[in-house]
């Protein structure tokens, strides 16, 4: 074999939990290391490390991944009540992904990977949508109190200088109830639209972004400016050069627009939107397990990884000494994803031409008619070949190294 590919600035590589564990593993011994030099800063996230590290280890690849720019993540466990005992852990550890995003300031792009033989539910959707969502603030740092009938709920603000402002939510006459208060910060949704506005020219393809401001004519009505803002000043003639556009709509005209469209675009969503969306978007494209996930910052810093979980069923079957057949697609679409943006970085063609051609070679093989038994549930594909976890891998490598070549 002909030399390896050499990489210039180390990738920051976070490994994982469970099923993708071995996954991840697998990947690089057969797909990977073959080819690539690989040269990872390492750290595991594994819940077992982040436990006994107090979870330093998450805070720790983060900060790696601002210095050098690109990570690859491997999926984790965000522990439960059931996980304390299981791994004997200290605490309830935080999403791993939720530390991440909130140091590096990111936004979260699901993409799904489109193969013949898996129609996606909506017939016209021949390319792919990529699903951008605003990963702070909204209803998930709400506050909310229930109300007893008689009560009279107000929004208090106080200044700086202690001078209040009140607006009346409502007088609870004859009945109880409940209120909500959300909060979003104008830095936040800035960071939002530049990570939005930079991937779309990245992907060269337009951007939408869609929110109700016509109801919520203060809050959302925020958000519709600070992106018009911005792309003016900022990105209109970039935009304007690379022949793509940006879209403002309602979010419901934004709905009935995307089942209408064939795809090929960025919709970009509030944080409860998109956390909606992406999950429509993924079934109707087939799988969560055919998707990419990629967290980008505003200053430009890429954190590649699969958008599903540990695959724990799995997980528990292959520690019984039973065979698998997991689907690494999003697994290895996240480390193409990241040897790509390394290559393109780094100004090392071969390596962005190996992520191209492991791209390839996946797809080969699924349109070829060999894969994991979720794929073969939902292909149209005629005499296919149901295969086990470490099979699809070594049947991929079988394409890979004729492209190769």
């Amino acid at each position: 074999m002909s030399e390896k590919i050499k990489m210039v600035t180390p990738l920051v590589e976070m490994d994982g939990d469970e099923m993708t564990r071995i996954i991840w593993k697998m990947i690089k011994d057969i797909l990977l290391t073959p080819y690539v030099d690989l040269n990872t800063e390492y750290y595991d996230l594994g819940l077992v490390h982040r436990n006994d590290t107090d979870d330093k280890v998450t805070f720790d690849s983060a900060e790696a991944t601002k210095k050098y720019g690109v990570a690859v993540k491997c999926a984790t466990i965000t522990p439960n009540a059931a996980r304390m005992p299981e791994y004997n852990l200290k605490e309830m550890w935080k999403s791993p992904n939720g530390t991440i995003r909130a140091i590096l300031d990111g936004t979260v792009f699901r993409t799904p990977i489109i193969v013949k033989g898996i129609t996606p539910f909506i017939p016209t959707w021949t390319k792919p949508i990529t699903i951008a969502r605003h990963a702070y603030g909204d209803v998930y740092k709400n506050t909310e109190m229930q109300v007893q009938e008689g009560s009279k709920a107000e929004l208090v603000v106080t200044d700086k200088d202690g001078k209040e402002t009140r607006a009346l939510i409502h007088d609870f006459d004859g009945t109880d109830g409940i209120i909500q208060g959300l909060h979003n910060t104008d830095k936040s949704i800035s960071s939002f639209a530049k990570a939005c506005f930079n991937y779309a020219l990245d992907l060269k393809q337009d951007l939408w972004f869609a929110t109700k401001d016509t109801i919520s004519k203060k809050y959302d009505h925020r958000f519709k400016d600070i992106f018009a803002e911005i792309y003016e000043n900022e990105y209109k003639s970039k935009f304007e050069a690379a022949g793509i556009e940006y879209f403002y709509t309602l979010i419901d005209d934004a709905v009935a627009r995307v089942i209408r469209s064939n795809g090929g675009y960025i919709w970009a969503c509030k944080n409860y939107d998109g956390d909606v969306m992406s999950d429509m978007v993924a079934t109707a494209y087939g799988s969560l397990a055919m998707m990419t996930s990629v967290l980008v910052s505003p200053d430009g810093v890429y954190e590649y990884e699969a958008a599903h979980g540990t695959v724990q069923r799995h997980y528990y079957k292959h520690l019984k000494g039973e065979k698998t057949s997991t689907n690494s697609v999003a697994t290895i679409f996240a480390w193409s994803g990241a040897l790509r943006k390394r290559g393109e970085l780094d100004k090392t063609p071969d390596l962005a031409d190996f992520a191209d051609k492991l791209e390839k070679a996946t797809i080969q093989t699924i349109e070829e008619g060999v894969m994991t038994g979720d794929l073969a549930a939902l292909s149209t594909i005629e005499n296919k070949q149901t295969v086990d976890t470490e099979t699809f891998l070594v049947e991929i490598n079988k394409r890979l190294e004729k492209l190769m070549k």
